[in-house]
């Protein structure tokens, strides 16, 4: 059956002319099956990294605007050489930046997001017989500048054109073979998991989960665009991650998440009266920061403590702002610590199996390892621990639960 797919490759993906002619040759034996193919690359191996620290070497104050100018240009650089690399096949291509690929971003320089896409010229180019090679991370703004979409924008660039084209699948190919049970990197024995919901997905990615950008996780689900992810180093079928299927019988925990890169501040003896948690949270907010897990201790003569955490390059501003509002709210000081770690389960499964919880608390008692806050969905259990037992939680809470 002849389908229309995006294939999104990422920086290992097109890491030197080897990986691109690898790529190249996987597009034109995709089109051989009689597939349309849209192609969206990120830029080549550390490019971007590489500029980012080229901007610090002649600047200390990195205006956004320019660097979004600057870190465009390695995505271009990709799409350039393996539209080359495709013609060398035979296989007639053509290059787009996101702003020709029409879209259209908010102005909001190095973390825009997307409003809207116009995709008139890759119809018309997949009509004329081209694979249209997209270059991912960037758009347009309103105000007609160039923008980047920050962190995991090419998974976002890929979904986003998979949903605005109706492709039948988008596959986005990583250095990694697919969605696994465990960081294989910590727990030798995680495999790989096949299919895997949107909402266990979104709840992985937001965790810790290092596969998949969350938003374009949140693209997918709002918009029913199946993803699959694989490997361009083996190209063997990989994890697929879809709707939930409602007629199969979901695994109690699919998998097991961790991260290392969050802090957490406090808050001490905070008034506890009405409106308090709210200043101190729009402080934050309207630093731009974003906070993951709150817990507010239970009220004693008239004060509380407030943890929440925060990513822990935005420590520093966190402080700031918690600090400038606890002095005006009187409350007794702020602290923070940036040695914790979090460890998640997540599972479909969870909705309708009670005790995951009990056996997830026992496993860590068991281990020596004291539980610092927690946090709960439907199908996710979060606790935060001291980071030197993260990875020892993880392995031991695979085995508990016979993943």
């Amino acid at each position: 059956m002849v389908s229309l797919l995006v294939q999104k490759y990422g920086g290992t993906s097109v890491g030197d002319a080897d990986r691109i002619r690898a790529v190249a040759d996987h597009v034109a034996r995709t089109r051989r099956a009689g597939n349309s193919v849209v192609v969206v690359v990120s830029a080549m191996g550390k490019t971007t990294d590489d500029l980012i620290r080229l901007a610090h070497e002649v600047s200390g104050k990195l205006p956004p605007r320019e660097l979004d100018m600057l870190l465009t240009s390695g995505e271009r650089i990709s799409m350039s050489l393996l539209c080359m690399a495709l013609a060398d096949l035979g296989v007639p291509a053509v290059s787009f930046t996101g702003s020709q690929a029409g879209i259209i971003t908010d102005t909001d320089h190095t973390k825009a997001k997307i409003l809207e896409i116009k995709p008139e010229r890759l119809r018309k180019a997949i009509a004329d017989g081209y694979v249209p090679v997209v270059a991912g991370f960037q758009g347009m703004s309103t105000d007609r500048n160039i923008t980047t979409l920050g962190r995991g924008g090419s998974d976002t660039t890929a979904v986003a054109l998979s949903a605005a084209l109706s492709a039948d699948f988008c596959e986005i190919y990583t250095d990694v073979s697919g969605v696994f049970t465990a960081d294989p990197r910590v727990v030798t024995k995680a495999h790989k998991i096949p299919r895997i919901s949107f909402e266990e997905m979104l709840e992985l990615a937001a965790s810790g989960g290092r596969v998949l950008a969350l938003r374009s996780v949140e693209f997918a689900r709002n918009y029913m665009v199946p993803l699959h992810v694989r490997s361009s180093f083996t190209w063997e079928p990989g994890t697929w991650v879809t709707e939930e299927d409602p007629q199969m019988e979901q695994p109690v925990v699919s998998a097991i998440s961790h991260d290392t890169s969050e802090a957490k501040i406090t808050v001490r003896e905070v008034p506890d009266k009405p409106g308090v948690a709210a200043k101190i949270f729009l402080a934050v907010a309207d630093a731009g920061i974003n906070v993951d897990m709150i817990v507010q201790n239970t009220s004693v003569e008239g004060f509380t403590d407030i943890s929440f955490t925060v990513p822990r390059l935005d420590i520093a501003a966190s402080l700031a702002a918690a600090n400038r509002i606890a002095q005006e709210i009187e409350a007794k000081q702020v602290i923070s610590d940036d040695q914790i770690g979090r460890v998640s389960l997540v599972g479909a499964g969870m909705k309708s199996h009670p005790g995951v919880t009990a056996k997830m608390f026992s496993t860590l008692a068991n281990e020596g390892i004291n539980i610092e806050m927690i946090s709960t969905s439907a199908i996710r259990i979060s606790c935060v621990m001291r980071q030197d037992v993260v990875e020892r939680a993880v392995i031991a809470l695979h085995e508990a639960f016979e993943l």
